[in-house]
């Protein structure tokens, strides 16, 4: 099969992961827009930054006023597990690709666009990505800048209510796993409990909402990593 058809497979492959970017990003563009960015900025952060939760982190922390350093580290410790998607990629790459489709497949990676990629059969053809992609991302992009066109728009107490469509969605994420997986639903519950102790706790109440989430993150993810690691399948 030739390259052209695998770009058209893999843009097939991306319309139904598209279509439901752009509502999540919608969402998203609501939190963006009471950062105070406009539709073009929305549009080119979340086309730099194709992650729910790694925006949700950036447009949040900007909103109070975070530094850049805080900014980088949060969304580095939020998007981390694309590294290790990227390395799991990396095994289904052909040797031969040149460095540039590598690179070109790495950025565009996505939660779901690694799961279409990772099951092609054999090699992975980087054109497939490139198509899948050249449709998700865009309309990814498109529905936080109509997210924050439709804020500015909006009466406020519409806009409060979209707000709360994205807590919706982060439920959506971490219920089901929660429920088949006990150490899941412990980091969880543990992750609520330590955010509000951390919010009116004395000392620690007085650090940015940013250095609060890298804190937390990076401490609950290494103790349950250690005291429950991932058993690895031989």
């Amino acid at each position: 099969m030739n390259n052209k058809s695998v770009f058209l497979n893999g843009a097939a492959a991306g319309i139904p992961i598209g279509l439901g970017y752009f509502a999540v990003a919608f969402s998203l563009g609501i939190v963006a827009r009471r950062a105070g960015l406009s539709p073009f900025q929305g549009f080119i952060s979340s086309f730099l930054n194709r992650a729910s939760a790694g925006e949700y982190a950036l447009y949040t922390a900007a909103e109070q006023l975070a530094t850049y350093i805080e900014v980088a580290l949060i969304i580095f410790v939020v998007n981390a597990r694309y590294m290790l998607m990227s390395c799991a990629l990396s095994q289904r790459i052909s040797e031969n690709t040149a460095f540039a489709h590598r690179f070109l497949v790495a950025f565009g990676i996505t939660d779901e666009i690694f799961g279409i990629s990772i099951a092609q059969k054999g090699f992975l053809n980087p054109f497939y990505t490139y198509g899948a992609l050249m449709v998700a991302a865009p309309l990814w992009s498109a529905g936080t800048a109509c997210g924050i066109i439709a804020g500015n728009i909006l009466p406020v107490s519409v806009v409060n209510a979209l707000s709360v469509a994205l807590y919706g969605m982060f439920l959506a994420i971490i219920i089901p796993p929660a429920k088949k997986n006990m150490t899941i639903a412990s980091g969880v519950v543990v992750s609520f409990a330590l955010s509000w102790a951390f919010s009116v706790l004395p000392f620690v109440k007085n650090l940015s909402g940013g250095n609060r989430t890298i804190i937390l993150t990076v401490v609950i993810s290494a103790v349950i990593a250690y005291l429950k690691p991932v058993k690895t399948e031989e």
